[in-house]
């Protein structure tokens, strides 16, 4: 995160109501909730998983075994188990 100097975006007036309240410090603005992203949609990560997991059923569907799987990407047995059962 890169931080940005208040009186380099704000008006000054609301700068100084902030002021008021906190002086000095730092202060996190969240991101409003309807442009909050989900875990992993930024960088990718979340498709990842998802390709990943798909990948997992698929191959046990077709007959790989549990433990198998779990040496094949290095998950326990009970992740694996998690994944083959989960409803999408």
């Amino acid at each position: 995160m890169k931080y940005v100097k208040a009186e380099m975006i704000l008006p000054g007036d609301l700068v100084r109501e902030i002021q008021k309240y906190i002086q000095g410090e730092y202060l996190y603005i969240p991101l409003q909730l309807e442009t909050r992203k989900k875990w992993g949609e930024k960088s990718g990560t979340r498709v990842l998983i998802q390709n990943r997991n798909k990948d997992i059923r698929c191959k046990y569907a077709s007959g790989y075994k549990i433990k198998d799987l779990a040496e094949e990407f290095f998950l326990s047995e009970h992740s694996i188990k998690k994944i083959i059962y989960a409803k999408e």
